[in-house]
């Protein structure tokens, strides 16, 4: 049960930063150039920026459960079924971020949720 749940809180959390850094950085705007002013002005709308610090935050909310879950469960099992952070993140992208979302980017989603039943299964 505790592996299901952790399994739940690195799927929502990892989608959740994704989601949100990439609306922090469309927030911010196009990085145009590489030279170290541009660099720097970048830098500084970055960190401080919530919708981008928040996922940092998610993402590593995400990353010390993903830790946690691999200390007593099998990578076999724990990998594939948190894949299924691809379908959250594109749900996410679909309805927070007003991303539009083609059939083909639909039908593998559904080809990964296929993928996760299949490994969930005793």
């Amino acid at each position: 049960m505790i592996t299901a749940l952790l399994v739940l809180i690195i799927v929502v959390s990892n989608a959740a930063g994704d989601v949100l850094i990439t609306r922090g950085m469309k927030q911010i705007g196009e990085v145009a150039s590489i030279s170290p002013r541009e660099l720097l002005s970048v830098a500084g709308r970055v960190f401080t920026n919530l919708s981008f610090l928040s996922g940092v935050a998610s993402l590593a909310v995400s990353f010390f459960a993903f830790l946690a879950v691999l200390s007593w469960a099998d990578l076999s099992f724990v990998v594939p079924a948190t894949s299924l952070v691809y379908v959250v993140t594109i749900i996410g992208a679909r309805f927070v971020l007003k991303e539009e979302v083609n059939g083909l980017r639909w039908a593998g989603t559904l080809l990964v949720c296929m993928g996760v039943a299949l490994v969930c299964v005793p």
